[in-house]
Parts: C-alpha cells; sequence; structure tokens
C-alpha cells in the first residue's frame, strides 16, 4: 500500500545572513530535548516542524558552525542539546575525514562524467531523477528535492537507500543528483553520506529503508509496503584510501597588508581576522560541483549568499571575480592585487572539493607572479578534523573538550 503524494512544502530560504540569524532565534527553544524528539519526523508541515534547517546558511558560513553551537549552549545545557549539538559536529566530521583521505573525491570526479554519459539512455535514471518511480514516497522527495533544493535528513537516507537497493542505481549519480540541487550541498558531507548508506564509509554498515519505518516518520503520509527492497549489501569499491596527513594550521594573516579574497565556503571568514585587508575580492562564477548545470535552487541560493558576502564586506561590484579557468581568475587576482600593491592574497582555508581544487591552482600561478597565497583555518575546524580520521565517535568523545577549547559552556 502506498500513500498518498502532496505537493513539495515551500519553506523560506532567504539567502542572507540577517534570515539565518532569524531562523536560529526562532528554533533555538527546540534545539534541546524537543529535538531529539522530534528530529526524526518528515511532516507535511514542512521541516520548520521538527529541524532548524540551518544547512543552507551554515554550508556557506554566513552562520558559523561556533556561533550556532555558542547560541543553543546558552539556552540549553549539553546534554539536553546533545543530539543538536551532535548533528552541527556531523557536517565538521564529514569535512575533516574527507581531508584526510581526499583521493574519495578525486575518484568520485574521476567516475562521474562518464556515469552521467552513460545514464543519458537509462530508463530508470530519468524515471528516478523526474519523480517517476511508482513509489509515492521517493517520487515526491525527488520532486521535493528540485523544486526546493532542500530534504529533511531522514528523507535523504531513505532517497538514498532506496537510490541504491530498490532501484540499483550508482551511488554516484545519487550524489551528483543531490550535490546539484540541495542548497547545503556541501562535497564532503554529501559524497559520505552517500557512501555511508552504501556501506563504503563505515564498511559493511548499510542503512536499509523499511516502509514501516517511513510510515511511521512520516505520520502515516507514506507507507511503501511491499515496493522497497528487504535487503541492503553493501557496495564494494576495490579501492583503498590513503590517509594523508593534515595541513598544519595557521590563524593569522602576514604582517604585511593583504588582499582578502572570499569563497562561498566560508563568506564571513574576514570578520575573525585580527586584522583588516587592504583590498578585498569575492570568487564567484560556476562552482564545479557537477558535469551538468546546478539546480535553481541551489544556485539562486548560492548566488545571494554570495552577493550577502560582498555587501557586508564593502567589495565593489567590480572585484566579485567571475572565472571561466584558473588561469582567468589568477589573472584576475593579480591585477586587482597589484594595482593595488600587495604582494599578499589570503583565503580561508577551503576543505576538499572544487574551491579547494581552484585555490591550489590560483596558489601556484600567483607564485609564479611574486603573490603569496595564505590559506587559514578557523580555530573550530582546527580542533574538528583532528579528531575526524575515523568513525564519528572519535569526535563525539572530544566534544565537550572542543566546546571547552571554544570558550563555550559545557
Amino acid at each position: 500500500m502506498t500513500g498518498m503524494g502532496h505537493a513539495a512544502v515551500q519553506v523560506e530560504f532567504q539567502p542572507d545572513r540577517a534570515a539565518g540569524l532569524q531562523k536560529l532565534d526562532r528554533f533555538l527553544p527546540n534545539t534541546g530535548l524537543r529535538y531529539a524528539k522530534l528530529r526524526n519526523f518528515d511532516r507535511a508541515s514542512g521541516p520548520s516542524a521538527s529541524v532548524s534547517a540551518l544547512s543552507p546558511w551554515i554550508r556557506h558560513r554566513l552562520l558559523s558552525e561556533q556561533e550556532v553551537l555558542q547560541a543553543v549552549l546558552e539556552r540549553h545545557t549539553l546534554r539536553d542539546a546533545e543530539k543538536f549539538v551532535s548533528e552541527v559536529f556531523w557536517r565538521g566530521y564529514f569535512k575533516g575525514w574527507l581531508q584526510h583521505r581526499p583521493s574519495v573525491w578525486a575518484r568520485y570526479q574521476q567516475q562521474l562524467p562518464d556515469l552521467l554519459d552513460n545514464a543519458a539512455s537509462r530508463q530508470d535514471y530519468s524515471d528516478a531523477v523526474a519523480g517517476r518511480t511508482g513509489i509515492d514516497c521517493f517520487d515526491h522527495w525527488a520532486r521535493e528535492l528540485v523544486e526546493t533544493g532542500y530534504l529533511h535528513n531522514h528523507a535523504r537516507m531513505w532517497f538514498a537507500s532506496i537510490w541504491m537497493f530498490t532501484l540499483r542505481l550508482p551511488w554516484q549519480l545519487g550524489a551528483d543528483f543531490f550535490l546539484r540541487h540541495l542548497m547545503d550541498g556541501d562535497p564532503a558531507s554529501n559524497t559520505l553520506s552517500w557512501r555511508w548508506v552504501g556501506g563504503l564509509h563505515t564498511q559493511g554498515k548499510t542503512y536499509l529503508a523499511r516502509a514501516d519505518n517511513i510510515a511511521k516518520f512520516t505520520d502515516g503520509r507514506f507507507d511503501p509496503e511491499g515496493q522497497l527492497a528487504d535487503e541492503a549489501p553493501a557496495l564494494a569499491e576495490g579501492v583503498i584510501h590513503p590517509r594523508e596527513q593534515l595541513a598544519a594550521p595557521r590563524f593569522e594573516p602576514p604582517q604585511a597588508d593583504y588582499l582578502l579574497l572570499l569563497t562561498e565556503e566560508d563568506l564571513t571568514f574576514g570578520d575573525d581576522l585580527p586584522r583588516g585587508p587592504a583590498a578585498s575580492a569575492v570568487l564567484g562564477g560556476a562552482d564545479g560541483r557537477s558535469p551538468r548545470a546546478i539546480g535553481d535552487k541551489a544556485d539562486a541560493f548560492r548566488q545571494g549568499a554570495l552577493r550577502d558576502g560582498v555587501e557586508k564586506s564593502g567589495i565593489s561590484a567590480d572585484r566579485l571575480l567571475h572565472e571561466t579557468a584558473n588561469a582567468d581568475l589568477a589573472h584576475k587576482v593579480v591585477s586587482l592585487a597589484q594595482k593595488e600593491g600587495l604582494t599578499h592574497v589570503v583565503t580561508g582555508y577551503a576543505p576538499v572539493g572544487p574551491t579547494a581544487d581552484k585555490l591550489a591552482a590560483l596558489g601556484k600561478i600567483l607564485a609564479q607572479e611574486g603573490i603569496q597565497l595564505h590559506q587559514l583555518h578557523r580555530s573550530y575546524d582546527a580542533l574538528v578534523w583532528p579528531n575526524a580520521s575515523k568513525g564519528f565517535f572519535g569526535l563525539k568523545k572530544v566534544i565537550p573538550s572542543v566546546l571547552r577549547e571554544l570558550n563555550m559552556p559545557v
């Protein structure tokens, strides 16, 4: 028996810091025991009924993890808010884990173009992304993702499980579908979450979507009894991803004057620097998430976040750098730095993903022109990432000490 489909719930996602702060303030009363009780429910009333839906702002660091945690722990004890606090740390965990094993992202990128080319002639793939599989809940979530740019986290897990184990589609294609359409699409969280469901992240441990679980946590909206796979055999990869040493964190900008370069990874990064820049620019343009076009909602939020970052930093419109190639971006940064008489460029340390790839190429070209690129860490990342090399429990057990290091109430 299947439940009745429902139109995607439209939730307000205004891509600016002020809207994120308002959303945080409204949800703060619910970040304690109420969150722990209701967070798994994907209800017809939308995500704000059970979860904060703050992830698009946190993904671009219009809101930082640190300030969200600070606000929560000023309102609740760590014991009462443990579930919400853990969810915030999961994002940092995935980023840190991928920093230790960047070959996971590199291999995913290498495989994706051929998989997408082959998928163009696959009716099962076309039906899945269009929401035409005949599985009501899955089809609803596929349409909801495209129409709103957001899915409840529990729905993401069900969707990924059905994609891999019922529809038997490659996990990489599902990860690409999410990364193109999610407003909070993050290379680490998205890639590793899909691999976790498929048994590649924690080897052998998979997540099986069950009809009774879906019925319970959608309040009976959906009940795909008899439509889902009844087993979830772990996927095999046949590749070992070596663990790499993390880059030593750096926090201080150079003593000399510098140009601040913002990216979509951290649009409030300059706010925390002890000394302001002599000039600023922001990296915009296509973000390299996928060989295919980014979804309208995801792209609109990203572009709006960039505009908000520009406005808050005082960067003039002519310093919004839209690159078409790494060499073109480097030329614009070099020209701007030389115009201002600067030989240092400072930016936030970008975790593994498209932005990090661009910055790596940029740094090499800048060096040829006698300009040094400084990638500086946030204290939060420097404390979290070293504890994220294995399972989440390794990070979870040190959360209190991390919070104390950040001068938060514990």
